[in-house]
């Protein structure tokens, strides 16, 4: 079973996305699921997981109704708002919880001017309801977060955290610290799992084996074959040579694993993780 465990779909139209502007060439149009079938088939991707990419619910609601129409879209993972009253906040979750494909949240960290926001502890009831529903916790987190979330994490042992895009380093740059460090430290002391995904669009105009590898083999070292989940970021992984071209040099950089392993990181371990049935 082969999974991409990390894709959007946006509509323009519904003008949820603030952060998708006009300068952004390639991105700014719809990507809908018959957008994305045609990559899917032709890399053999059997199932894929639905990540939200705006901070509204309306947005959730939108991608929950696209996973009960599209059979290989096994999982959503969606938003709610932290700030909102507890018993808003509860609903939210319950929806999420109730629908058959729903699997998680995602609150966008990267884009809020507080780099401490994940571990105050005015957010811990809701991680506490994350955990109570079981659903997961797509940590959207850049190396400056990477201190905060630990302690998040070290606080709630039993939540279900998955780090998306290798907490993207500064892979342009060539830049491994402190990014390197931090992000062992994660692995170390906590059951966090990790994404391999979004790492071409941090490589600058170099997305090839060689400038990742580095990255790549530190996320191997860090984490284990066991708790890395293929991604293909898709639509934003266009910009950055595209899907294909990101799952060949993907099997590249995961080549000296052995079998088994690979198949792990290619769609067992999101299978498990988010306790999909792909069917």
């Amino acid at each position: 079973m082969q999974i991409d465990a990390h894709q959007h779909f946006w509509q323009l139209a519904r003008g949820d996305y603030e952060w998708l502007t006009p300068d952004l060439d390639g991105l700014y149009r719809d990507f809908l699921p018959e957008d994305l079938d045609p990559h899917r088939q032709q890399t053999g991707i059997d199932a894929t997981v639905l990540v939200q990419a705006a901070a509204t619910f309306d947005e959730t609601r939108f991608l929950l109704e696209i996973a009960s129409a599209t059979p290989w879209v096994a999982g959503v993972v969606g938003w709610v708002d932290f700030e909102a009253p507890r018993d808003a906040v509860e609903t939210c979750l319950d929806e999420i919880a109730r629908h058959p494909k729903g699997v998680g949240i995602r609150p966008m960290i990267q884009d809020l001017p507080d780099p401490a926001w994940v571990a105050d502890a005015r957010r811990t009831p809701i991680f506490e309801m994350l955990v109570e529903r079981d659903l997961r916790f797509d940590a959207l987190v850049r190396p400056a977060h990477l201190g905060h979330l630990l302690a998040r994490l070290e606080a709630h042992p039993e939540l279900r955290t998955v780090i998306d895009h290798g907490a993207k380093p500064e892979i342009a740059a060539a830049r491994m610290q402190p990014w390197a460090r931090d992000l062992a430290r994660i692995a170390d002391e906590t059951s966090a799992v990790c994404k391999l995904s979004g790492l071409p669009s941090e490589a600058g105009d170099d997305p090839g084996v060689d400038a990742l590898r580095p990255f790549v083999e530190h996320l191997i070292g860090s984490f284990g074959a066991e708790r890395l989940l293929w991604g293909s970021d898709w639509p934003v992984v266009e910009s950055a040579g595209g899907y294909a071209a990101w799952r060949k040099t993907s099997e590249a950089l995961l080549a000296p694993l052995g079998a088994a392993d690979r198949e792990r990181v290619f769609g067992g371990n999101a299978r498990g993780f988010y306790g999909l049935d792909p069917g």
